[in-house]
């Protein structure tokens, strides 16, 4: 049985898009931030996250202006390679579905599982090839010549691919949802890149 969550989606067009992408400056002092892009190259979404933090808050708003905040995504302890990570709509007062790190295998290769809000397990994201995983993390410039690519598999099938650009100074992932039926939640799918910019990124 294929299960439905389209209910579940707030009726907001920053989370109705197919395309993203996210764009992430780092500055090792004062941390990081996030533009997050549709198709057409405008900013739907925003976020500044501050530097040396022991506990992962990332919250997403409409603009730099950081006047509404729309989606939450809060470790439930203190950073480590195991972490779970809870996504919130700030705005419905709901907690839409959560992340986790499985540690051990992404030691080798990167690997998340999606759960929805009732802590059923939806979807898995994983790191597209363990023999360049391998090569990523042995070999660091690799990342330029192989940037990292993940696909998130729900019910047997591919339904969001990230692929991820990458220079000195600006990265870029793209998110690209490919799910025909439109059952999976684009706050998760996007809480999902966010965190594989933010935590793969950093620990890669």
């Amino acid at each position: 049985m294929t299960l439905d969550y389209r209910s579940t989606q707030p009726n907001d067009p920053r989370f109705s898009q197919d395309h993203y992408v996210i764009r992430q400056k780092v500055f090792k002092i004062f941390g990081e931030a996030f533009h997050v892009y549709d198709a057409e190259g405008n900013v739907v979404l925003y976020s500044k996250l501050k530097a040396f933090k022991l506990k992962e808050d990332i919250r997403l708003y409409t603009g730099e202006d950081m006047g509404t905040e729309v989606l939450t995504i809060q470790a439930r302890s203190i950073i480590d390679f195991g972490a779970s990570y809870d996504v919130y709509d700030p705005i419905a007062k709901q907690r839409v579905g959560s992340l986790r790190r499985r540690g051990f295998k992404s030691m080798i290769r990167d690997e998340w599982t999606v759960l929805d809000a009732a802590e059923r397990e939806i979807a898995v994201v994983r790191e597209d090839s363990q023999i360049l995983a391998l090569v990523r993390r042995f070999i660091e410039a690799a990342t330029l010549f192989m940037p990292q690519k993940y696909h998130m598999e729900m019910g047997g099938q591919h339904v969001v691919m990230y692929h991820q650009n990458f220079n000195p100074f600006v990265k870029k992932l793209a998110v690209d949802v490919t799910d025909p039926q439109c059952n999976l939640d684009r706050r998760l799918a996007l809480a999902t890149g966010i965190l594989l910019a933010a935590v793969e990124g950093r620990e890669g």
